[in-house]
């Protein structure tokens, strides 16, 4: 039996898988809030993320004691970029800088000043979200806290400590901090330098498949664990969620609909990107990249919807049906939290333009996923502009249950999305895949094969042109709309 544990923004999914790679079981804990302080801020506690991990494996370990007690291997994913930082006795300073944080476009620059080399070495131009700047921003703004800092880790790796003690990292998940040599798949002592930081500082590096310690002992008996499973490298959540769906090879790739949007594809090679924010990443195994675009808000923006029109967000979706019909009136820019890719902007903003006494739950609800696939298609546009092909992709993630949202995505980057069985727990069964393979020493070929898929969405072609010139004319309007939200951020 082997283990998967994803840590969201939201919450934490944990999912027990047998030797065959069936679903057993599985829990989510109770939803984590994100602290915003000031505009442009993401925070959450590190102790947050423990306690929900310990909630989601309590109730496994009721609802299914046998199982549980059979885990041989644990696979760790989750939430990328989370600047998580410990003092010598190993316990958090301050809450950690999440992913979706854009307080530090100065650091960037900074960064790039300090290390001209960087896109080079690290695959990418540093913007906000990345790990990177959060230390240089605590460097410059909290400089007591940063003085106390022994330890730098990913929010997932926090996990790993509490669980096993070590203090070890993937290379997935560390090459998006822009410490990471990645070439070498190794840290890079110039761009650590670049944030006064050290080797010392960095926790051991594993590929995602490698062994990194074991279960602790108390927490075995707790859970009911007859031995001491071995703990995997893991990944980000995104390397971890193509794991699931089995995209390592060259070419194949995955639509994320989370709690951000992610267009992800994998590479046999390192293919940097210097027009564009666009990520080049390793992959959870050796040997493989991938490169990945991020918007920062996805279902969330229906989530913000829901609360705005106080009805469920499920049920403002469900309300729209299934079928694809012509593009919104209403035009709906998703930057709620900023852009981070393709375009690196920190000061853009979310809006709605076109709004008239018509317009219902209806219209407001089809404007919003319309903007989050106009933004999947400047991902896109990026990625082909960059030299890579987008073939089919695999749709995964919660927002992955809308049939006219896959449908409106599929049309506007004109792809066909495979829907895979279990998609909503994609990252959390990668985990458990990765477990797999660092416990049985099978290769990843054989262990990380593709789903079965459940339905596949085509581009509505007599719909394509109209979408296209939709799109366009949402291009058009991002000038305007970040001028007005930089005078409206001055003037807060």
């Amino acid at each position: 039996m082997y283990l998967g544990i994803d840590l969201g923004t939201s919450g934490v999914k944990s999912m027990l898988m047998d030797e065959n790679q069936a679903l057993v079981a599985e829990s989510s804990s109770r939803p984590i809030g994100v602290s915003r302080p000031h505009r442009g801020w993401s925070e959450q506690h590190p102790e947050q993320w423990w306690d929900a991990v310990c909630e989601s494996l309590d109730a496994l370990a009721t609802s299914h004691p046998k199982a549980m007690g059979a885990v041989k291997g644990i696979g760790l994913s989750g939430q990328m970029y989370g600047a998580t930082v410990l003092d010598e006795r190993d316990t958090p300073i301050r809450p950690a800088i999440l992913w979706n944080d854009t307080r530090t476009e100065k650091e960037c620059a900074d960064l790039e000043a300090r290390a001209p080399d960087i896109r080079r070495i690290a695959g990418r131009r540093p913007t906000p979200g990345v790990t990177a700047p959060k230390l240089a921003w605590l460097r410059d703004h909290e400089p007591d806290a940063f003085r106390r800092i022994r330890t730098v880790l990913l929010p997932k790796d926090y996990l790993r400590l509490k669980l096993s003690g070590e203090k070890a990292s993937d290379m997935a998940d560390s090459s998006g901090t822009m410490w990471l040599d990645l070439a070498a798949r190794d840290w890079s002592d110039t761009l650590l330098a670049a944030t006064d930081l050290d080797r010392r500082q960095m926790p051991m590096l594993y590929e995602g498949i490698d062994p990194t310690g074991h279960l602790r002992a108390e927490l075995a008996e707790r859970w009911g664990i007859s031995s001491r499973p071995v703990i995997a490298g893991g990944g980000g959540d995104n390397a971890c969620g193509a794991c699931g769906t089995g995209v390592f090879r060259d070419g194949e790739g995955t639509v994320s609909l989370g709690t951000s949007g992610v267009l992800f594809l994998a590479t046999g090679e390192v293919r940097p990107s210097d027009d564009h924010a666009i990520e080049t990443l390793c992959h959870s195994m050796p040997d493989v990249w991938h490169q990945m675009s991020v918007i920062l808000s996805a279902t969330s923006c229906i989530n913000w919807l829901s609360k705005v029109v106080k009805r469920p967000a499920s049920e403002l979706v469900a309300e729209l049906g299934t079928s694809l019909g012509a593009p919104s009136p209403v035009l709906f820019v998703p930057f709620l939290d900023g852009c981070w890719s393709p375009r690196a902007d920190v000061e853009i903003r979310g809006a709605l333009l076109g709004l008239q006494h018509s317009c219902d739950d209806e219209v407001l609800t089809r404007a919003v996923l319309q903007g989050v696939a106009f933004a999947l298609r400047e991902c896109a546009d990026a990625f082909r502009a960059a030299g890579s092909t987008i073939g089919s992709l695999l749709a995964i993630g919660g927002g992955s249950r809308s049939e006219l949202w896959l449908s409106m995505i599929a049309t506007s980057l004109g792809v066909d999305l495979r829907v895979p069985e279990a998609s909503e727990l994609g990252a959390a069964y990668g985990a458990a895949r990765l477990a797999l393979i660092a416990e049985s020493g099978e290769s990843p070929e054989s262990v990380l094969t593709s789903p079965r898929i459940k339905r596949v969405i085509s581009p509505v072609q007599n719909l394509a042109p109209a979408y296209a010139d939709a799109y366009d004319t949402w291009l058009s309007v991002m000038p305007e709309v970040r001028r007005a939200s930089v005078a409206l951020g001055n003037a807060a």
